[in-house]
């Protein structure tokens, strides 16, 4: 006796060996290509433009199940860089960031979720000046790609504004605002 096998489950078999697996990737910053800047206002009149150089982190993207995903970024405070030394030795001072007791700024995810498009919906701790605060951050997934060749790399993106107040920074209100838009892209390395 000949047994049929019906084509619709050929085919469904097929596409299903044939599908990609979306197992959870986990790269690592790559603090050369990485950047993050923020900006606050002057006088009330115009913005000037900080970085901290080599940002470092982690970060793992499960395209099957996004909470699952999970971020990690780390800024040395000591690698402020404003293109003006007397302005960045006063940001490491006590009057700020205070480099020398609180060396590094933090976030970790606590819970990510889907947004519109590429992007998630991060949600996680930043930890600044010795003050821990939860915050939600859009992170855009900015790409995938290859470089150098046979090196899986991805990146992300993040823009979001914190109150330098709320984390103990509140020397010269006034003369600087209080506002500051935090940009952080990460170029990173899978593992």
């Amino acid at each position: 006796m000949k047994r049929f096998v019906s084509p619709v489950i050929v085919l469904a078999a097929f596409v299903l060996a044939a599908a990609p697996a979306f197992a959870a990737e986990t790269y690592d910053a790559d603090p050369v290509h990485s950047s993050s800047a923020f900006r606050l206002k002057h006088a009330g009149t115009a913005y000037f433009w900080g970085r901290f150089n080599e940002p470092t982190g982690s970060f793992t993207l499960d395209e099957a199940d996004p909470t699952k995903s999970k971020f990690t970024v780390e800024l040395q405070v000591a690698k402020v860089d404003t293109a003006n030394e007397k302005r960045d030795a006063h940001l490491k001072s006590p009057d700020f960031f205070n480099a020398k007791q609180y060396p590094t700024i933090t976030f970790k995810s606590t819970s990510v979720k889907k947004g519109e498009g590429s992007a998630l919906q991060v949600t996680g701790d930043l930890t600044m000046h010795g003050v821990t605060k939860s915050i939600t951050v859009p992170v855009e997934v900015t790409g995938k790609g290859q470089f150098p060749p046979g090196t899986q790399r991805a990146g992300v993106e993040a823009t979001f504004i914190v109150k330098r107040s709320e984390f103990g920074m509140s020397g010269m209100q006034g003369a600087l605002g209080d506002d500051v838009k935090v940009l952080v892209g990460l170029s990173a390395v899978k593992q």
